[in-house]
Order: C-alpha cells, then sequence, then structure tokens
C-alpha cells in the first residue's frame, strides 16, 4: 500500500511590498518573483505526476494582475504568463484563503466574511473558476468557531497543524495524523487534513528525497488505511526556495528527483490532489482543533505568541476591535435604510409586474430597481448626497503616506473585479455612502495583515495608518451625520 503526499505552498506577500522590494532592496524582490516563476517552469511536462497545493493572498494576486507591476517587473518576470501557468490544474490546485492574510482567530468575527468574499473574487476572475474546495487559514489560524464560515463560502476541507488536532474517540497517532477528519461547530461540520508538522520542518529547511521517502515509509508502515502526509510551508520564503542556481532549490534538487524516483518504482509515495484522496477514501473520525496557528522559528503556534507577544501588538489587535465596532454600525445603518428602500421599490414593481403582459414584465422589473434613490438613502442616514460626492480622501493625511498610496491604484481595480463578482452589503448602499465605507473597510481589512503584527513591533505603524484612516472616514460620517440625529 503505498502512500499519497499532498504537497501544500502558501505564498504571501504584504501590500506593496514587492513595490518597496524593488526600490529598496532590487535583488530579494527579484529572488521572490523568481521563485514564483521558478514553481510553473519546474513541472512542464511533470503532469502525469506532479500535484501542488498553492494558497496565494490576495495581495499577492492584486500585485501580479496589476498592469502597472506587470509592466515594471517585465524583463524580471512575465507575470501574466506565470498567472496563466498556474491555471493548468493537472499540476495546480488553488486553495482559498482570506483576501490580506489576516490571522482569523485575531480580527474581529465580523471583519472575516470580507476577507474570504474578496478573495473568491479576485481568483474566481484570475483563475476562471467559481468553486475551490480546500482552504488555507492564512498563518493556519484556525479555532472551530470558524467552520461555519467556511461552509459558507462552500469550503469542503481546511488544512490544520498537527500541533492542534485532538481525536474526540481513541485513534492510533498514526490514523490521527495521517487521515482526514470531520470536525463539527453546532450544525456545520467541515473535513479537516493534518499537516505533518515535522515533515514540513524538513520540506522548509531542505531535505533530500530519499530520506523522505525513507521516513514517510517509517511513519506509515503501521497504517492499515491509505495514508494521507500533507507537508505544507512558504513556497518563496527561505533560501531552500529561492536559491536560483539549478541544482540547489526545493524544485531541482528534491521534487523533481523524487518524481523521477517514483517513476522508477524506487519510492512508494503517490503524489495526490486532497480532493481526489477524499472523492476516493472520504474522512473518518471525528475531531477537535485546538485554536492555535502554525511553527514559526521557535514560535510553536499556540496561543498566537508571535502576533501578540508584546504590548503593541496586542494594542493593535484591540484597536481592530473598536474600529470594526464602528464601521460595522455604519454598514447595518446603511443595510437596514437599503432594505427599507429596496421593500418599497420591491412592493411597487410587484403591482407593476403583475399588471404588464408577460412578454413586458422583464422590462418592467428592471425599470423598478432602477427607480430606487440614492439621495433619499443617503439622506435617511443623515449625510447628504453633495457632501459625500466631496473630495473627503484628499483632506486625510495618513500617517505614513507612502506607505498608505503604494497599493492604492491597485487595490481600486482589484475592488472593482471583487465587487463585480460578490455581492456585499456595501454595494446595496447609496453610491455616494457606498464609496466612502468601502475606503474604510478596506483600510480596516488591510491593517489585519498578518505581517503587520507579525516582526514584533516593526511594522504595527502600518496597520495603525490604515486605522487612522479608517476612523477619520467615520468620524467624518459621524460629524455630517449628528445635526440631523
Amino acid at each position: 500500500m503505498h502512500a499519497h503526499h499532498a504537497l501544500v505552498l502558501n505564498l504571501h506577500q504584504p501590500p506593496g511590498n514587492l513595490e518597496h522590494l524593488l526600490d529598496e532592496q532590487t535583488w530579494e524582490a527579484k529572488e521572490i518573483l523568481f521563485a514564483l516563476d521558478r514553481m510553473p517552469r519546474s513541472l512542464w511536462g511533470q503532469e502525469d505526476l506532479a500535484r501542488v497545493h498553492l494558497s496565494l493572498s490576495g495581495t499577492l494576486l492584486e500585485t501580479l494582475s496589476s498592469p502597472d507591476f506587470q509592466a515594471r517587473v517585465y524583463g524580471i518576470v512575465d507575470c501574466g504568463k506565470l498567472l496563466w501557468f498556474l491555471q493548468n490544474q493537472q499540476i495546480f490546485d488553488i486553495l482559498g484563503t482570506g483576501y490580506y492574510h489576516p490571522v482569523l482567530p485575531l480580527i474581529p468575527a465580523a471583519d472575516r466574511p470580507e476577507h474570504l468574499r474578496r478573495w473568491q473574487g479576485i481568483a474566481q476572475h484570475l483563475f476562471w473558476r467559481s468553486r475551490f474546495e480546500g482552504f488555507w487559514p492564512p498563518e493556519m489560524g484556525f479555532s472551530m468557531e470558524l467552520i461555519p464560515l467556511l461552509r459558507q463560502f462552500g469550503y469542503r476541507y481546511v488544512l490544520v497543524d498537527s500541533e492542534h488536532v485532538e481525536p474526540l474517540a481513541p485513534m492510533s497517532w498514526q490514523e490521527l495524523r495521517y487521515r482526514p477528519h470531520i470536525a463539527r461547530y453546532g450544525d456545520d461540520e467541515i473535513i479537516v487534513v493534518v499537516r505533518d508538522r515535522e515533515l514540513s520542518d524538513a520540506q522548509e529547511s531542505g531535505m533530500d528525497p530519499g530520506w523522505f521517502v525513507n521516513e514517510v515509509a517509517e511513519r506509515t508502515r503501521w497504517c492499515d488505511f491509505p495514508p494521507l502526509v500533507t507537508t505544507a510551508t512558504d513556497g518563496e520564503n527561505g533560501g531552500w526556495f529561492r536559491n536560483v542556481t539549478e541544482g540547489s532549490n526545493y524544485w531541482s534538487v528534491f521534487y523533481r528527483p523524487l518524481l523521477d524516483m517514483i517513476r522508477a518504482g524506487e519510492a512508494n509515495l503517490h503524489p495526490s490532489f486532497i480532493h481526489d484522496y477524499l472523492d476516493t477514501y472520504g474522512a473518518h473520525g471525528e475531531v477537535r482543533v485546538a485554536t492555535g496557528a502554525w511553527n514559526t522559528g521557535w514560535h510553536h503556534g499556540k496561543g498566537f505568541t508571535q502576533w501578540t507577544g508584546s504590548q503593541t501588538q496586542r494594542d493593535v489587535i484591540s484597536r481592530y476591535a473598536e474600529v470594526s465596532q464602528r464601521l460595522h454600525v455604519w454598514l447595518e445603518r446603511g443595510a437596514a435604510v437599503a432594505a427599507d428602500g429596496a421593500g418599497e421599490t420591491a412592493s411597487a414593481g410587484a403591482e407593476a409586474v403583475g399588471r404588464a403582459a408577460p412578454d413586458e414584465r422583464e422590462a418592467v422589473q428592471a425599470a423598478s430597481v432602477r427607480e430606487a434613490s440614492p439621495q433619499a438613502a443617503a439622506a435617511d442616514l443623515g449625510v447628504s448626497a453633495s457632501a459625500s460626492q466631496s473630495a473627503e480622501m484628499s483632506r486625510l493625511t495618513p500617517a505614513m503616506e507612502g506607505f498608505a498610496s503604494r497599493a492604492s491604484s491597485s487595490q481600486s481595480d482589484a475592488s472593482a473585479v471583487v465587487s463585480a463578482a460578490l455581492p456585499s452589503t456595501i454595494d446595496a448602499l447609496p453610491r455616494a455612502l457606498s464609496r466612502r465605507l468601502e475606503d474604510a473597510q478596506w483600510h480596516l481589512l488591510r491593517a489585519e495583515t498578518s505581517c503587520n503584527i507579525f516582526w514584533g513591533e516593526a511594522w504595527c505603524y502600518r496597520a495603525a495608518a490604515d486605522l487612522d484612516v479608517t476612523e477619520d472616514l467615520l468620524t467624518q460620517l459621524d460629524a455630517e451625520a449628528s445635526p440631523q440625529a
């Protein structure tokens, strides 16, 4: 009985990071771009065996798909071709994730759906598919309360770290680690796929294919079921993945030689997509997953110490909650007014449709939708339409002007794609109001990028800059509404 190997690579760059590196540390930016481009190029002609799961953050996809960025790096990497090559579903399976790569359990629950919605919007647009079966929690940050949300967005399974999986009934060590399981939260359930932490550490630091084959054989020798061995690491960080010398990086030293060993019958291993394994063997047993993340460096992932170790980091997390609460008061207020307006329009439209001849009904329905008044809805919220069309953003001075502006143009383009793909509460609001709430929301979401609170306190100012912008916008709305409250 052979073991199935699921290879998972996480790819993420914070907003504006590649642009900054091109300006300040050009070679490092090139190493990252070459590492991304090397993946499909290394696997050309390997469709018979190569199987790779990729998680690409929304901010990385936003950067790679930006026309300005593509023009800037043309001659280093052709980003358009790279994105096209990643559509090869014989080799690559794309995993869902959060747009701005937040540690989901550390951000307000109210903000989580928008991270998932925005990622699905840009990914559906770039990869030409409507469904993604697996979910990669950014930083593998998972808690059981995420299960209903993941199911709501259509995910079949989620990847979790082996350190945090606890069986609800007796299981062998091998069964707990090398079999998919079911996890339940309330009335919702999802399949959990377990990452082997030790083998993943070896994948990150560098390993010999012969050692890997023997290690997998030893770890799975007592399995009385087809084992699924999952290794998951970053795919563009560290010298092992970034090394540009042929014969000195992950693909040329490990993965392609591993495929050659399998073809030659020298390895009892079968590269597999997780969804194919699940279709054949299913999931067995129920588990609970303790709240935590993957290990980074000396951090074990329990308690999210990488992101909560200092008071400054904890203060930023507390501020996420405060600013999010203010924003969602406005979103709920706007949604209520939009619903009232839609109800009145729908009632009038229903009467008109009832009176119309069958061939006229479609035109009547379309016209009734257009009759809703943004000006009236804005007035109901206490915000004048004319005021909301002012150049409010030009009056704001973010704490980090250069940082705040670097991703602005590509963010606007990406937001348009997301809005077109999946409706949100903001999309139903009057345009004058929705534009300002959209600005406030994406600054909040960008502030929640995990990297902002990962490097100790070094990048906390980035989160503060975006949170300042969100609060300034909300303060303006509060001021305009208060005279009429």
